[in-house]
This record gives C-alpha cells, structure tokens and sequence, in this order.
C-alpha cells in the first residue's frame, strides 16, 4: 500500500498537475492538503473517474484537506479533536482496509504560526498565530496518544510546518526566527515523535540535501533552497510494515507545479 501526501496549494488550479501525477505513480492512498475548496466545488468527479473514492474536509479559499483511495474509506472522521470553536479545515483520518491489514490514515495541515510576536527578552510568545500552532500540536499529541494506545497499524501524514533538524533546510540560519524551526515548534514535534512514532524519512534516508517544499520567490527551486516540511509519522505497527520511503522532488520542476511535492511510504500492508 503507498501511502502519499502532498500539499497541493489550491485543488482547482493544480487540478491538471494531480490528475497527471495519479495517473502516473497511482498511489493507493493520497492525503492532500490546502485544497482550498469548499466540499461542494472539489473536482470529485474527476478524482473518482481515476478510480478513486474521495472524502473531503474542505474551507472556502483557505486550508482544507482531502483524502484519496483505491480502497473503501471507513469511518471517516473530520476536525481534531479537541478543538471546540476551531472552524479550520486541516485534519480528516479514516480506516482503509488492506490485503492485510487496517491502516489509519490521517491527513493534517499544521498551522504556520507567523507570524511570531517576540517579548521584550526576544523570547517567542505563545500569543496570536503561533499560540495556536502550539496549541493545535498539543491537541495533535493528544489524538496521536491516542491512536498509539489502539495498536493498530495508523499513519500521521502532512504538511507539518516543521523543520525537525538543521539538516532538513538548505539555510537554516534564514529561520532561525520563524515558526517553522524555532526551538518551541520542534520541541513539541519532538515530544510527538519520542511518544513512539517513527518518522517515515529519516528512518530510512540520513544527511542534508532532502527537502519537500520551495518558496515560489527568490529563484528557490533554481537554488534548491528548499526545506523538509512533509513528513509521515507512524505508529509502530505501521513502522513494522514499511518498505520503502520517497520524496518526489521532480514534481516541483513540472508545469505549473505546488511549491511541495509528494513524499510517500509504501507498508506491507
């Protein structure tokens, strides 16, 4: 079973790089994210003309995540939980059933979190944006807890705002104040990952040199000053079944292309 996810940066102006890209790799299972699309308008026609099922958790011009399967999806879920007020569209999981096995698949579009306000010490402050980036990771690590204790093979995948190391950006010292790589953000994705989940990636792939996403400014692609934002999580029943792990960086240099690409795990599942 491979399991991609891929922030496609607007469903209906990269719909003919998607179609392109399903028909050509056809992943079994694909969390998008930022759709940018309300349910009602996703391409689902096309989609499922592809051969497959769609189930959407979308928001009218902003965020919005979706996933694709080969296979049935069952209970669907849509929204963190946890988060009572929160109309943000940027979690949806559901079980799909393999030839041997249930997996859960859960997409997610963490929050940026910029921009940052600094105190007076020049210490971030857990307020506006980046407070609900730390809080929503909270409640991530509540639901990732949980999906821990089901034992059951689950697969956290998406767009994460975070740069877990140095090695994972071109410039690192270009972020050093951004929400994505300060201390606090990769601590709580830390807390995340020693809970007992394996980071798909770096379980297979060391060094410098690997990212998934390229600013559209500044000539970024061209440079390759780019940044490992996309990750995949796994419970350790689903680390137990994975053989093999990928980004796919030619997407970025195709017509009319996200500014990430698809990253991928296949499980023996």
């Amino acid at each position: 079973m491979r399991i991609a996810t891929w922030n496609i940066n607007g469903v209906k102006a990269r719909i003919g790089a998607l179609v392109d890209w399903l028909e050509r790799e056809s992943p079994d299972v694909v969390l998008l994210q930022e759709i940018k699309s309300v349910d009602e308008a996703f391409p689902r026609d096309t989609i499922e003309g592809l051969g497959y099922n769609v189930e959407t958790h979308g928001q009218k011009g902003f965020n919005g995540v979706a996933i694709l399967s080969k296979r049935p999806l069952e209970d669907v879920v849509r929204g963190l939980p946890g988060g009572e007020g929160d109309d943000q569209a940027r979690w949806i999981e559901a079980t799909v059933m393999g030839d041997s096995h249930a997996v859960r698949v859960c997409g997610l579009y963490l929050p940026n979190g910029n921009p940052v306000d600094f105190g007076a010490d020049g210490a971030p402050q857990r307020t506006g944006k980046y407070g609900y980036k730390l809080d929503w990771m909270d409640r991530l690590a509540a639901r990732a807890a949980a999906l821990l204790a089901a034992e059951m093979p689950a697969v956290m995948a998406g767009d994460y705002n975070v740069i877990p190391q140095r090695e994972d950006a071109a410039r690192p010292a270009a972020w050093e104040k951004d929400a994505l790589f300060l201390p606090e953000s990769r601590a709580a994705f830390r807390r995340i990952l020693n809970m007992g989940f394996t980071e798909a990636f770096r379980a297979r792939v060391e060094g410098p040199g690997h990212y998934s996403f390229w600013d559209y400014q500044a000539g970024a692609w061209d440079k390759n000053d780019g940044i490992r934002i996309d990750h995949l999580l796994l419970t350790p029943q689903a680390a137990d079944l994975m053989t093999d792990v990928g980004i796919m960086r030619d997407e970025r240099g195709r017509e009319k292309p996200s500014d990430h690409v698809p990253v991928w795990v296949d499980l023996a599942a």
